[in-house]
């Protein structure tokens, strides 16, 4: 395989068999980490810069490109902006890890770090003043907005979706973390015109508002939100699963001892909402879930026992006692 670009690098069709995870079902897990910049969100970067590129309304080296992240979307979008020619500012808050933060200064990207939550205990709303304010100090800047973006989810009808058919003759159960939702609406589009009998499960933690669960302070970046995203209309899951943080630690603690592969935060949620629902799963079903990173962005957070008592626990056992 030879490549002219690191845009290039997206491995489309990598899906890890867990013998026997769900209940004695086999599950099969499509792993993203491996793309350029280690997520799927690669593919959400491309997808919205080039979108901006067929409508006209962006050009290199005179377009500002501005986004929120918590750090998937930052690192893919600096590494695409800086390969086409774009300045790219990140607003991310202080849930996003250093490496994260470093990895997108060192593709040139400019970040700034929300430090307040909001009313809601999350940090978006605070992501968008900030971005408000960039907007209007400077003409030329555009706002990616992921979250009341079509592109997002077009892309993952396109791509993700349709790497999933490519796979599998029948899917019966698939299983995506929920944050934007574009990777979840784009699989409720596609996939239910595949599979007609498919059952869609959206996977977010407690403390998210998605799907009209109550806000609470989160810790693990890249999935739930503080502030409902307008495409979450676009979606249209079977069933909601809110999992835990204590319990995504958990299942991503015991998966590398069990299973010999570091996942990220939300590959734990979702394989822990994969273990919640696999009493339903039936002989001979194909169960399929969807991990958007890798661990390695997690050694200093989810698989770090200090930062896990100073923020998870110590969490956990402020809900249990309030």
């Amino acid at each position: 395989m030879i490549v002219d670009s690191p845009l290039e690098l997206i491995f489309r069709n990598i899906f890890y068999r867990i013998r026997g995870f769900g209940k004695g079902h086999d599950v099969f897990l499509k792993l993203e980490g491996f793309n350029v910049t280690g997520s799927i969100k690669v593919k959400t970067a491309i997808g919205l810069i080039e979108d901006l590129e067929r409508r006209g309304v962006a050009k290199p080296q005179e377009t500002v490109i501005i986004e929120s992240s918590s750090g998937n979307l930052g690192i893919a979008l600096s590494m695409v902006c800086a390969s086409k020619g774009y300045k790219f500012i990140c607003v991310t808050d202080s849930n996003a890890t250093r490496a994260n933060i470093r990895g997108m200064q060192l593709y040139g990207a400019k970040v700034i770090v929300a430090e307040d939550r909001g009313p809601g205990g999350g940090f978006l709303e605070k992501r968008f003043e900030i971005i408000d304010q960039l907007l209007k100090a400077d003409p030329k800047s555009i706002w990616l907005n992921q979250y009341d973006n079509p592109a997002n989810i077009k892309v993952h009808a396109e791509q993700t979706a349709n790497e999933i058919a490519d796979e599998f003759q029948q899917v019966d159960w698939i299983f995506v973390s929920a944050g934007t939702t574009g990777t979840l609406g784009g699989i409720c589009q596609r996939l239910r015109e595949v599979y007609p009998r498919i059952k869609i499960v959206a996977v977010e933690p407690k403390g998210s508002v998605t799907f009209g669960g109550g806000p609470g302070k989160r810790y693990i970046p890249g999935i739930g939100t503080s502030v409902r995203p307008k495409i979450a209309d676009f979606a249209d899951p079977d069933r909601i699963i809110a999992v835990d943080e204590q319990t995504t630690v958990k299942m991503c603690l015991s998966f590398a001892h069990d299973y010999q592969l570091l996942v990220g935060g939300s590959t734990g949620t979702v394989l822990a909402a994969v273990k919640a629902t696999a009493a339903d799963f039936l002989p001979g079903e194909t169960i399929v879930a969807i991990s958007p990173d890798m661990g390695d962005k997690y050694l200093d957070t989810v698989y770090n026992t200090k930062w896990v008592e100073k923020y998870i626990s110590a969490s956990a056992k402020a809900s249990s006692e309030s």
